[in-house]
């Protein structure tokens, strides 16, 4: 088993920035995927950013690629999400994931309460 939990939501104005993390208890987190989602008030939820095991393989949602970056530390059991450049549609809630398999998909296996984040216009 695997516990996740997200950190760094908030309100922010339009153009800033915020970073948030997933700090992961459990066994193994260095063997799993790691990908982050998030969800709008009566949409989806989406596919954010994802980043393999090994770090060598990350993916984008179309939306945020060039504003968001994916890290992620094992050695401190944490993924982070940078956010740069946010705009109003960035609104919702956020969730990491881990899974044993990188993909855009829900196809994750652990799943993060979520965090919140508001960009003001």
């Amino acid at each position: 088993q695997v516990q996740l939990v997200e950190f760094g939501g908030g309100l922010v104005q339009a153009g800033g920035s915020l970073r948030l993390s997933c700090v992961a208890s459990g066994r193994s987190f260095s063997a799993y995927a790691m990908g982050w989602f998030r969800q709008a008030p009566g949409k989806e939820r989406e596919f954010v950013a994802a980043k393999s095991w090994s770090g060598g393989f990350i993916y984008y949602g179309d939306s945020v690629e060039g504003r968001f970056t994916i890290s992620r530390d094992n050695a401190k059991n944490t993924v982070y999400l940078q956010m740069n450049s946010l705009k109003p549609e960035d609104t919702g809630v956020y969730y990491c994931a881990a899974g044993a398999t990188l993909t855009r998909g829900e196809d994750y296996d652990y799943w993060g309460q979520g965090t919140q984040v508001t960009v003001s216009s």
